[in-house]
This record gives C-alpha cells, sequence and structure tokens, in this order.
C-alpha cells in the first residue's frame, strides 16, 4: 500500500474583490517530505496555506490533511507559523512557550520539559526567564519555530521560515528541518528564497499569480524545464551582453558571469556573439539552478 500524502489540495481558488489570489490549485504532498511552496512575493502562497489552515475558506475545491478532509479534525498533529510572526510580548519565553504546548494538548510537566529541551536546541537557555520582548528579532524567530515544533507535530506548515534570520540562525533552523524530516514529520514551506528551497526541498511547486507553473522533484523539475546557462569569465567590458537576443538574464559570480539563455542550445549563438568583443578565458554549460528555472518560468508566465 503506498504511503499516505499529509496534505492534498483539489483545485482550490481563492478571490479577492474580483481578483483572483489562487486558481485551481492541485497539490500533493506525500508524508515524510520537505515540500516547498515557491514563488515571488504576492504570487499566492500564503493565501494558500492559509486555507489549507481554514484560517479562510476557498471559494472552491478540496483539502485533506492528514488524512481528514478538515484542519480541525487533525489540528493538535499540525503546527504552523504564520508569516505574521506574534507571540505575548509581556510573557517569559518559557511561560508562553509552555502555554502553548499546553494548548496543543501537553500536560504541564511534558510541555515544561518539551520548553527545556527545545530552548536548548535553539541555543536560548539563557533566555528562558526574560520577557520575550527583550528578545532581539532573530530570537525571537528562533522562538516562534519552537512555538510551531514544541508538541512534535506530525506536519509542519512555515510560511516564510528564514525570514529576518541571519545566516548563522538559517543553518541552526534548516539543521533541525531536515532531522524532522528524517524522524517522519513532513515539512511544508513557503518560500522566495531559492537557495533554501534547493538545499532542503524533496519536492516543489512553483507558483506565480495565483497559479501552479512547476510540480515534481528537482530532478523532475529540471527534467520538465530546460533552462540553458552559461557560466563565462570573461575580459572587457560585458554590459552588452544583457542586451543580446538569446539572453535573458545576466549575473555576477565571483570572476565568473552566470548567463541565462532563452533556450537550452543557444549557447553557440552566444558564444559566438562574445568573440570579437571581449576575451573569453572560460565558457561551460551549467547545470540549471532552481533560481535559474524559477526565473525564467516566472517570466515566461509574465510575457
Amino acid at each position: 500500500m503506498p504511503p499516505m500524502d499529509a496534505l492534498t489540495t483539489e483545485a482550490i481558488s481563492k478571490s479577492y474583490d474580483g481578483v483572483r489570489a489562487v486558481q485551481d490549485l492541485t497539490v500533493r504532498v506525500p508524508a515524510g517530505c520537505v515540500y516547498g511552496f515557491l514563488g515571488p512575493n504576492g504570487a499566492g502562497k500564503t493565501t494558500a496555506l492559509r486555507m489549507v489552515m481554514n484560517i479562510i475558506y476557498p471559494d472552491s475545491g478540496a483539502i485533506r490533511i492528514l488524512g481528514q478532509d478538515s484542519i480541525a479534525s487533525a489540528k493538535d498533529r499540525v503546527g504552523y507559523m504564520p508569516e505574521e510572526r506574534g507571540l505575548y510580548p509581556r510573557m517569559t519565553v518559557a511561560g508562553v512557550l509552555t502555554y502553548l504546548g499546553e494548548l496543543k494538548g501537553l500536560g504541564r510537566p511534558a510541555a515544561e520539559a518539551a520548553v527545556t529541551r527545545w530552548l536548548k536546541e535553539v541555543e536560548l537557555s539563557d533566555w528562558a526567564r526574560r520577557k520575550v520582548h527583550d528578545l532581539s528579532r532573530g530570537m525571537q524567530q528562533r522562538l516562534q519555530f519552537v512555538a510551531t515544533v514544541l508538541h512534535e507535530p506530525d506536519l509542519l506548515i512555515l510560511d516564510e521560515p528564514f525570514s529576518g534570520l541571519d545566516p548563522v540562525n538559517t543553518e541552526l533552523i534548516r539543521g533541525i528541518m531536515l532531522r524532522l524530516r528524517e524522524s517522519g514529520c513532513t515539512i511544508v514551506l513557503s518560500t522566495h528564497m531559492m537557495e533554501q528551497a534547493e538545499s532542503l526541498c524533496d519536492r516543489i511547486m512553483l507558483m506565480d499569480r495565483g497559479t501552479k507553473l512547476l510540480d515534481g522533484t528537482l530532478d523532475e523539475v529540471r527534467g520538465q524545464y530546460q533552462v540553458g546557462c552559461v557560466a563565462a569569465e570573461l575580459e572587457g567590458e560585458t554590459d552588452f551582453i544583457a542586451q543580446l537576443p538569446m539572453v535573458t538574464a545576466v549575473e555576477r559570480a565571483g570572476r565568473e558571469l552566470d548567463i541565462l539563455l532563452a533556450g537550452p542550445d543557444e549557447d553557440q549563438a552566444l558564444l559566438a556573439a562574445l568573440v570579437g568583443r571581449v576575451r573569453v578565458r572560460s565558457f561551460r554549460l551549467k547545470t540549471p539552478t532552481l533560481r535559474e528555472i524559477f526565473v525564467k518560468a516566472v517570466r515566461e508566465n509574465d510575457a
């Protein structure tokens, strides 16, 4: 028997004042994976997650979560961290976590034990008796994450979990997320940070303007969406490259330029356009990154 899907949506849609925020969104999140809801700001990611959490109701379509037809039937098995963070600022760190743990069904002793363990995990043990408002923004972000995972949910839904975190704290939370995945937890995360998604996600879904553009494993997405990209080390004036007809984007990457092409077979045309105008020290095809696929897919959708 195949494993149960942790979350499915079937053609869910939502409009606000006649503007379609999400349109006919169908996704399937297998249990035990990290699944990324990706897209630019305003793509509809947060609206989709709010419908999953029953914060807002879809205009049409169906949602099934952990085998249930409603989040209400599975709420104590789900952890949700919204994009807008919110903790009680005048409570102590340990106090607010214990309170939230009890709301999620933990008894007081179990909640207090979990608080102690998790504060150590995110390096906040020394702040347990301090007020929430005494913490820096990054500390409050770690605290919000603990509040989401304290009751050891089967499904984590995280809306922009790395927003406001410096690289050290980002790596801390990323490591915890991977360990939770290894323990069997399913994680759904919304992000516009392609590098984080590429290092974390087993499967991704790319949205733009409320519509799903791509869906699958990273290898499947790369296979579906062939993108030509060249890494070139050049000497001379290179501003003209962005205006070439076969080029869609140019980015500096150390001594090289990453040049995103309009098609997978445009590399020879690009090389011919460079010869005679710049000195070509190196020129190689690159495996497309998720970010490069993202840029191309969104631009084509906007065309």
